[in-house]
C-alpha cells in the first residue's frame, strides 16, 4: 500500500493526499489510526476558511479510510491559550477586550456574555457549525492540554533541546528579536499575562525557566509544566506534532515558512513531522485575504442564506491549491456543479465513486436526497422572468414542465426554489440591465419567436434547444455563443444563464414567445430598466 500508484484510477486531490499519507505511514502498524489535525486560533470569530480546512481534512480522512481500510481520526485543536494581541473589529465590548490584551484567550471574559471566556464562545461557535455539517472530529483545547499536563513530557524535551531550537529560529528573526528569542512564553504568576520576555536561564532537569518582569524588575523562576508556560507559535506547533503524533496537517499559503521551521523543530525533538498540504487563501470581493479580525469576505451564515450546504462544500472541494474569490457571485455555479456531480455519482460503480466530489460531500455515500432535475441557474432565471417573491407561482411553471414534481415529493427542489428566490431578490434583480438588440439580433429574435410559436408545446428541452441552435446558425452568429449572449442580455437582463432550451420549456413556449415580443417592443429609453415587482 505504500506504492504511489495505489488506486491510480482515483484522480481527486483527497485521494492524491491519501496516497501521500499511505507512504508517510508505511512503517507504522496497520492498527494504529492515522491522526489528522486541524488548527484554529480563537482570537476572532470562526470564518469560512476555518470550515474549509476541516472540510478538506475530512475528505482526506475519507479517502484514506476507503483506500486502505484503516482508521483515521481528526483532532481540531484550538490555540486558546494564546494571548490576545489585537482586538478584532467585529465583536462587541471593544474597550473591555482592550483592557485584557496580553491575557490568554481562555482567561478573557466573553464579550457576548454567554460563556465563561472569549475563547469558550469562539470554540463553541466553531463546534456548532462543524456539527451542523456532520463532520466527525475530536475537539482539543490548548488550555486544557497545557494545564492538565498532557504536554509536560514534550515540554521537558523542548527544554532539553532549547538552544538547538533557538539556533533554528533565530536566523529568521530581526536582529533585536534574535538577541532575546526563546521558544518559551512564561505565564505571569500574578498578572496572568503571556509574557514575551528574554529567558535568562533554562533548567531542563527542573523544567523551569528564569525571566525578569520588565515592569517591576523582579526575577521569576517559572515551571513550564502544568500550564505555567506555553510555547511560541512555531515551536508550539512542532511540540504539538511531537506530543500527539500528528500524521497529517494542511495549512494556508501564509504559513509556508512556519511549516518548514516547525518541521525542523519536530525533527530536533525526535519525531518525523507530519505530511502536509499547503492550500491557497480565500479572497474577498476586493481580492483581499479574508480575515477573522476584519470580518471581511463571506460568512457561512451568509452563504447558507442563498444555497444549501452541499454548494459550499463543492466550492471548498475545488482546487484547494489555487486562490479563489469567495463572494456571492460564486454560489450559483457551485450549486449547479454539485447537482451535476450528484447525478453522475448514482451511475458510478462503488469502487470509482471517490473520483467524484459528490461522494466526499455526501460523506462516502451516493444518495438521492440532494438531487434536482432542474438546475439552480434555471430556477434563478425562472424567478427572474416570473418576477415573484413566493414559491407557489414558480411551482406552477415547474409542474407544467414536469407534472411529477411537487414540493411534497421533491422537498430538495422546493428548498432550491426558496434559495433561488432569495438570491434573485438580493443579487440578480438589483443588477438587471436589459439592452436593445442589434439589427441582426432583432431579426433572429423575431425568427425564434416564429419558430417557437409553431412548435409543439410538448417539445422536450432538447428539441427546443435544437430550434434555438438552428436559428442562431441561420442568422450567422459567429461565434454561436454570441447568440446566447443576446438571449440572456436582451431577454433576461443578465450576462449568462441556463441552457435556453431548458429555460424555454420550463417557462412555456407561449410565454417565451411573449417574452421575446415584449423585449422587441421595449423602447430604447427603457432598455436598462428593471421591471417592477
Amino acid at each position: 500500500m505504500q506504492n504511489s500508484d495505489f488506486h491510480p484510477d482515483l484522480k481527486t486531490w483527497p485521494c492524491d493526499e491519501a496516497r501521500k499519507l499511505v507512504k508517510h505511514l508505511q512503517n507504522v502498524p496497520a492498527d494504529k489510526p492515522a491522526l489528522l489535525e486541524t488548527g484554529y486560533g480563537p482570537s476572532g470569530l470562526p470564518h469560512i476558511g476555518t470550515f474549509g480546512e476541516v472540510a478538506r481534512t475530512s475528505w482526506v480522512k475519507l479517502a484514506y479510510e476507503f483506500m486502505t481500510g484503516r482508521q483515521a481520526k481528526i483532532l481540531t485543536f484550538s490555540d486558546d491559550m494564546d494571548a490576545l494581541r489585537k482586538v478584532p473589529g467585529n465583536v462587541p465590548q471593544q474597550e473591555m477586550l482592550q483592557a485584557h490584551l496580553g491575557l490568554p484567550l481562555s482567561r478573557i471574559p466573553d464579550p457576548f456574555g454567554k460563556y465563561e471566556s472569549f475563547a469558550a464562545h469562539n470554540n463553541a461557535m466553531l463546534c456548532a457549525f462543524l456539527d451542523r455539517f456532520g463532520f466527525e472530529y475530536e475537539f482539543a483545547s490548548a488550555t486544557i492540554y497545557y494545564t492538565e499536563g498532557r504536554f509536560d513530557a514534550a515540554l521537558r524535551r523542548m527544554l532539553e533541546v532549547h538552544d538547538e531550537v533557538v539556533a533554528t529560529i533565530a536566523p529568521t528573526l530581526g536582529q533585536e528579536r534574535r538577541a532575546t528569542y526563546s521558544p518559551v512564553l512564561p505565564i505571569h504568576p500574578e498578572a496572568g499575562h503571556v509574557m514575551q520576555v528574554p529567558i535568562l536561564g533554562v533548567d531542563a532537569d527542573a523544567a523551569t525557566v528564569t525571566w525578569k518582569d520588565p515592569e517591576t524588575g523582579r526575577n521569576f523562576e517559572t515551571s513550564v509544566l502544568g500550564g505555567g508556560a506555553k510555547m511560541q507559535w512555531k515551536a508550539d506547533w512542532a511540540m504539538r506534532w511531537y506530543a500527539l503524533g500528528v500524521d497529517y496537517e494542511m495549512s494556508g499559503k501564509d504559513l509556508i515558512d512556519s511549516v518548514k521551521l516547525s518541521s525542523k523543530i519536530c525533527r530536533i525533538l525526535g519525531r518525523q513531522p507530519p505530511q502536509t498540504l499547503t492550500y491557497e487563501l480565500f479572497l474577498d470581493q476586493n481580492a483581499q485575504k479574508i480575515s477573522k479580525s476584519k470580518g471581511n469576505g463571506l460568512s457561512i451564515e451568509e452563504w447558507l442564506r442563498y444555497a444549501p450546504p452541499e454548494s459550499l462544500s463543492q466550492y471548498m472541494f475545488n482546487q484547494p491549491t489555487r486562490a479563489k474569490r469567495l463572494f456571492f457571485d460564486v454560489i450559483p455555479r457551485a450549486m449547479d456543479e454539485y447537482l451535476a456531480n450528484a447525478e453522475k455519482l448514482l451511475e458510478q460503480p462503488e469502487e470509482t465513486r471517490p473520483a467524484n466530489p459528490a461522494w466526499f460531500i455526501q460523506r462516502g455515500k451516493a444518495g438521492r436526497d440532494t438531487l434536482s432535475p432542474l438546475s439552480f441557474a434555471a430556477l434563478l432565471n425562472l424567478a427572474s422572468v416570473a418576477n415573484v417573491d413566493a414559491p407557489a407561482p414558480l411551482w406552477k411553471f415547474i409542474q407544467r414542465y414536469d407534472a411529477t414534481l411537487s414540493p411534497e415529493t421533491h422537498p430538495y427542489v422546493d428548498r432550491l426554489v426558496g434559495y433561488a428566490l432569495a438570491y434573485y431578490r438580493d443579487f440578480v434583480k438589483p443588477d438587471k440591465r436589459f439592452r436593445q438588440p442589434s439589427e441582426q439580433e432583432r431579426q433572429a429574435l423575431q425568427d425564434l419567436a416564429t419558430e417557437l410559436a409553431k412548435a409543439d408545446p410538448a417539445f422536450s428541452p432538447v428539441q427546443v434547444q435544437d430550434i434555438v441552435f438552428e436559428v442562431g446558425k441561420r442568422h450567422q452568429f459567429t461565434p454561436l455563443r454570441a447568440w446566447f449572449g443576446c438571449l440572456y442580455e436582451v431577454l433576461l437582463g443578465q450576462t449568462e444563464g441556463p441552457r435556453f432550451g431548458i429555460f424555454a420549456a420550463l417557462l412555456g413556449l407561449k410565454e417565451t414567445v411573449a417574452l421575446i415580443e415584449e423585449a422587441l417592443a421595449r423602447p430604447p429609453s427603457a432598455a436598462s430598466a428593471v421591471p417592477d415587482a
